[in-house]
């Protein structure tokens, strides 16, 4: 008995360990985009990544017929979504934060990142992420267009300066 569930175990883990080496790159650079880190040192990200990673492993099981990357990307932006909300939180005073990253999309709100990284990024449907973040279609719409002039006008600001300072 024993043996046959350490076979499994061991089958479970090489299962889990191809799916992490597949996807982790594309899921990482996901996770950047939703903390708006840079890309080259994104702890932030990384650590959201791990965490949703394990939470992918207690499940494994469990997902059945479900798409292992698709609930793994479920967890990462609800985790995000999650942290943004606590940092934000009444008890934790402004001036103790840390200076936040830097960027275009660190000028978006954390709920318009979690919908523009969901839709141009991912390329989920409306409907799929507007039941991910638990918002109507309409308002994922609006907050996906929104959040697309906002970075197409700071994107046009930056070249403007760019080209102002040459």
């Amino acid at each position: 008995m024993r043996e046959r569930r350490a076979a499994r175990d061991r089958c479970r883990a090489r299962e889990f360990e191809a799916f992490a080496a597949g996807t982790a790159g594309r899921l990482l650079h996901a996770a950047t985009l939703l903390t708006g880190e840079p890309p080259g040192t994104a702890p932030r990200a990384r650590r959201l990544l791990i965490a949703a990673l394990a939470r992918t492993y207690a499940d494994w099981d469990r997902l059945g017929d479900d798409d292992p990357y698709d609930r793994t990307r479920q967890e990462l932006a609800l985790r995000f979504a999650y942290g943004a909300w606590y940092d934000r939180a009444w008890y934790i005073p402004r001036r103790r934060r840390a200076a936040g990253p830097s960027g275009i999309l660190a000028r978006l709100g954390p709920r318009e990142r979690v919908v523009l990284v969901l839709r141009l990024y991912e390329g989920v449907p409306e409907e799929q992420t507007a039941a991910l973040v638990g918002l109507p279609v309409e308002r994922v719409h609006a907050i996906c267009a929104r959040a697309v002039t906002t970075v197409r006008r700071l994107a046009l600001a930056g070249e403007r300066s760019r080209e102002a300072g040459s």
